[in-house]
């Protein structure tokens, strides 16, 4: 049996008797805390997905320590620019291991948590109040003519233009006359 639970901001996949880091809790070491917003549980091969969480169900852990995690340093640096910056940090993590995995409200399974989440999604939207029709663009007052006529009433293209010469072309000049 495993479920998907949401710890801290962060999702995890969590078993029975499973450690695990998360992000600093503000519970006191050795306390137990419950978490609700569990997303989805595997009971032998049944599934229960929520929508989003599945009401009734929650996780049980128990706090084993609070700590600091591995220093993680920060280098950055713009090559030929003589700029180099070092930074780092540890996070604050809390160790915790998970006790119990309760389903009171997962009674659905994953067909019918499906089946439900469909016709919500189905529902027709809050009935809106009348809107004022709007005014109707005006037509051209000559239709457009089918094709056959077209080609035989429709204006000549013009022609294109004929290119200039470049200007970097250097004149010759007579040399004649001298």
């Amino acid at each position: 049996m495993y479920a998907i639970v949401e710890i801290a901001g962060q999702q995890f996949k969590v078993e029975k008797d499973q450690q695990v880091y998360v992000h600093r809790l503000e519970a006191k070491e050795g306390s137990k805390v419950e978490f609700d917003n569990v997303l989805l549980i595997d009971n032998g091969g049944k599934i229960a997905v929520g929508a989003p969480a599945i009401v009734g169900a929650k996780v049980t852990a128990k706090v084993l320590q609070h700590l600091k995690g591995d220093k993680v340093i920060v280098f950055k640096k713009k090559r030929r620019k003589g700029y180099k910056v070092k930074n780092g940090h540890r996070e604050y993590l809390s160790h915790i291991q998970i006790e119990k995995i309760e389903e009171k409200g997962a009674k659905a399974s994953a067909s019918s948590t499906t089946a439900k989440a469909g016709v919500k999604t189905e529902a027709k939207p809050a009935a809106k109040a009348p809107a004022k029709p709007k005014a109707e663009p005006k037509k051209a007052a000559t239709p457009k003519a089918d094709a056959s006529t077209s080609s035989a009433t429709a204006k000549p293209k013009a022609e294109p233009k004929a290119k200039a010469a470049p200007k970097n072309e250097t004149k010759k000049e007579d040399k004649s006359d001298k």
